[in-house]
């Protein structure tokens, strides 16, 4: 990693506020465009030469990714990461000229998430039954609390054992920006993870020898990662029968559409999300909207 890389990632981290998965989103997209600049854009050190980097060397680098069939919302990303790692490069000095001004965004279409129907939801509770091992009841804890608070699953996984409240069944989490919110639960999360706790947790303990404070740990009894909750997530899907193409974040989707089907406000979904916007919440509206038009389709005696 170049020095003045590692600075930008400094500022994304200190100054912008920026998730750390936001900051290596940022560092992946731009280690890759780095590759990508051969011939003059490189000095003999090996070093880029930014000043040499000009608006043709990065069009042509976009235009690759399209040819490799990448999403516009990909796309979208890495020029805003290439836009503000250059408007960086010209508040320290060392550029001139901005090569991305007239670099443009691909507009992105508005597509609705993905979510699981309530009769899915329970299948994949059960799923995780199959088995009998140590991991069982956390695998269906994690599911249940997923689902009962529309956590993200880095918030999920970031998560300690005394920010769980059983006395007063609620769950505290950092989200987006270090804002932390408190989310209530329902009494069925509240029972398994109670007995996850209490019988399935110090088993999973025991396998480490250190005093690991995480909530939900992996077979090594180490705080679990994404990545490890997200493969366990997609074997249960299929052991559920439900599509392997199955997300943490649809759990997430999932618990903001069956909320405001059953009624819950915008505002109070909004609130358990964590968005700082109502208009990101909004986007559920429209799956409840959905479901609404299907709902007619069926009952009406002329549709």
């Amino acid at each position: 990693m170049t020095e003045i890389l590692k600075a930008f990632l400094d500022y994304l981290t200190v100054h912008k506020g920026s998730s750390p998965l936001t900051v290596e989103a940022y560092r992946n997209d731009l280690d890759q465009l780095f590759k990508s600049l051969a011939g003059k854009e490189i000095k003999k050190e090996g070093l880029p030469d930014w000043t040499s980097v000009t608006a043709t060397s990065l069009s042509n680098y976009l235009v690759k990714l399209r040819d490799r069939d990448y999403a516009p919302s990909t796309i979208a990303r890495k020029i805003a990461s290439i836009k503000s790692f250059f408007g960086f490069l010209i508040e320290e000095g060392e550029i001139e000229l901005d090569p991305t001004e007239t670099l443009a965004t691909p507009r992105r279409g508005r597509t609705l998430p993905k979510l699981l129907s309530e009769q899915e939801v329970f299948k994949l509770l059960q799923a995780p039954l199959r088995s009998n091992s140590t991991e069982t009841l956390r695998d269906i804890a994690m599911i249940e609390l997923l689902y009962a608070s529309g956590l993200r699953v880095s918030e999920m996984v970031n998560l300690n054992v005394r920010d769980l409240n059983l006395a007063e069944r609620y769950v505290r989490c950092l989200g987006k920006g270090n804002r932390e919110r408190i989310v209530p639960l329902y009494a069925n999360a509240i029972e398994v993870l109670n007995k996850y706790i209490n019988h399935n947790r110090p088993k999973l303990l025991n396998r480490s020898n250190r005093r690991e404070q995480a909530l939900f740990l992996n077979k090594r009894g180490e705080r679990i990662t994404r990545q490890g909750f997200w493969l366990l997530l997609k074997h249960h899907a299929i052991n559920a029968g439900i599509p392997n193409d199955i997300t943490p974040h649809m759990l997430r989707h999932s618990f903001a559409t069956h909320l405001l089907r059953g009624g819950a406000s915008l505002r109070n979904v909004q609130d358990l999300l964590g968005h700082a916007s109502i208009a990101t919440t909004q986007i559920y509206t429209h799956l409840t909207n959905e479901n609404i038009k299907q709902e007619y389709d069926r009952a009406h005696p002329r549709a």
